[in-house]
């Protein structure tokens, strides 16, 4: 190992060991892959119910990093000659609708994947396992989900357009997604620990999420280990290590040739993937490839995806532009703040890249009224209104049935409804949540600001947060 990544190795060391001890973060792991070479670090405790340590090889669920494999396999189809990326869905999928007749005809494959297909299917959470997992959620959409736009006007990040992708690929394949994860991902990649099952994750060391508890701010294990089976390709099931994302992130440096030398994608499909198909305009919301989101970091593009899972949070970020990978799992929601601190550290201090302020000041007097209203999404509804000068937001959970209900309710950590939250401009249509740093927002956790958009008669269409969209209601 070269000084400079044995630095990196004690810099994630002990940033780990002080964030996790300061946050109530049980475990953290970590790795980067830097000019052939990598390394790999350990923190804590991987589950607190039975006390095992965090390892370098412990497993954890991948969460919507997901998205990003289940993109290549689109692409690996496209490239077999069994997908077109400009032919609608139900060209090959004539099952597929939505509540509003003809709602699908219009959505291409690209669209599934670019996250601007508009199906409003965020929050939807039937309940199935096995094989026809993802049949039950494609007809399930058809009484159960609409559009909040039409494909290609908006950018919303869409768990339901990666499921759909899913069962697409299981269709023209004939292979459920699981042993089509196993074929055209994990063995050629070299992914060796990986699979998309809590039977086999058992066997190994594999980490669990946790959650604060409400009244003394510790962390408690997770009711539930992993989403239902038909989230899958969303990032519900699969299941791997630090090393097989690092090997995976790899393959996308390397124009789709693995690290064994495997070619599992081809380079014409991997610069597709990495190039902008669709930009919002606006700095909360990156402009996106085909699964990969671009994070700007002033002239350096990070290729990144982060993916929640009950009481876990890992993240994937590839830097092509200079050999660099990073990936890492933490056993609680809040260590994306560590995950965030680690990749600016190494943007700056390990590969000098100098980051701009990407918010300098706020500006006090903007007009708040084109805001204020009701805005919805699958089971979603956020009431904003003006509270002392700020907006306030109301965030509720609105299940649509007992099932859904319990499956977030789990999934959340137990709560169906956030604490309002104020929000100040930073100019008109842009908003910062009140009394956070403003250097906060020049990483990863731009998310945390909020758009609105399409204003109409005096009035937002749409509000994004986190890179979803919500839209105001008809009535309003």
């Amino acid at each position: 190992m070269n000084n400079a990544l044995h630095l990196v190795e004690t810099r994630i060391r002990e940033q780990a060991a002080a964030y996790c001890e300061s946050n109530n973060v049980p475990g953290f792991v970590a790795g980067v892959y830097h000019a052939d070479q990598q390394i790999i670090v350990a923190h804590g405790t991987a589950n607190l119910a039975t006390g095992a340590p965090m390892r370098t090889d412990t497993g954890f669920l991948f969460g919507s990093v997901t998205k990003v494999l289940t993109t290549t396999l689109v692409l690996r189809q496209v490239e077999r000659g069994l997908l077109d990326l400009d032919t609608p869905v139900v060209t090959y999928l004539p099952e597929f609708a939505l509540i509003v007749p003809g709602a699908t005809d219009k959505i291409l494959v690209r669209h599934l994947i670019s996250h601007t297909n508009g199906i409003d299917a965020d929050l939807f959470f039937p309940d199935a396992k096995g094989r026809d997992a993802l049949r039950t959620y494609v007809n399930g959409l058809a009484s159960s989900c609409g559009t909040l736009f039409e494909p290609g006007e908006q950018l919303s990040y869409s768990n339901g357009g990666m499921i759909v992708a899913g069962r697409l690929l299981e269709v023209v394949t004939g292979l459920s997604f699981p042993d089509l994860l196993e074929r055209d991902i994990y063995t050629p990649v070299g992914m060796q620990n990986s699979s998309t099952s809590a039977e086999q994750a058992i066997l190994r060391s594999t980490a669990i999420g946790h959650f604060p508890d409400p009244e003394t701010m510790a962390a408690r294990p997770t009711r539930r280990f992993m989403l239902p089976d038909t989230w899958g390709p969303a990032g519900g099931t699969p299941i791997g290590t630090v090393a097989d994302l690092l090997a995976f992130g790899r393959t996308h440096l390397a124009g789709g040739v693995s690290p064994s030398g495997t070619r599992v994608l081809s380079s014409e499909s991997t610069t597709l993937m990495q190039q902008v198909s669709h930009d919002m305009a606006t700095p909360n919301v990156p402009p996106m490839g085909l699964g990969w989101v671009r994070y700007p970091f002033g002239d350096t593009t990070v290729l990144a995806m982060s993916g929640a899972s009950p009481g876990g949070v890992s993240i994937l970020c590839v830097v092509p532009e200079h050999d660099l990978v990073f990936t890492a799992f933490g056993n609680t929601s809040g260590a994306i703040m560590l995950q965030d601190q680690i990749l600016q550290w190494l943007l700056r201090e390990h590969l000098g890249i100098q980051i701009p302020t990407l918010i300098t000041e706020l500006e006090p007097d903007v007009d708040l009224t084109p805001y204020v209203g009701t805005y919805r999404s699958n089971q979603l509804r956020i009431d904003v209104s003006i509270v002392d000068g700020q907006l306030e937001e109301r965030m509720t959970y609105e299940p649509a049935d007992e099932s859904q209900a319990h499956i977030f309710t789990e999934f959340a950590g137990g709560t169906t409804a956030a604490p309002p939250r104020r929000y100040v401009p930073v100019r008109p249509g842009l908003f910062a949540p009140a009394g956070y740093p403003l250097e906060m927002f020049d990483g990863y956790l731009r998310l945390l600001l909020v758009s609105y958009h399409d204003i109409r008669d005096g009035r937002a269409r749409f509000r994004n947060g986190g890179g979803r969209l919500t839209r105001r209601n008809h009535s309003e």
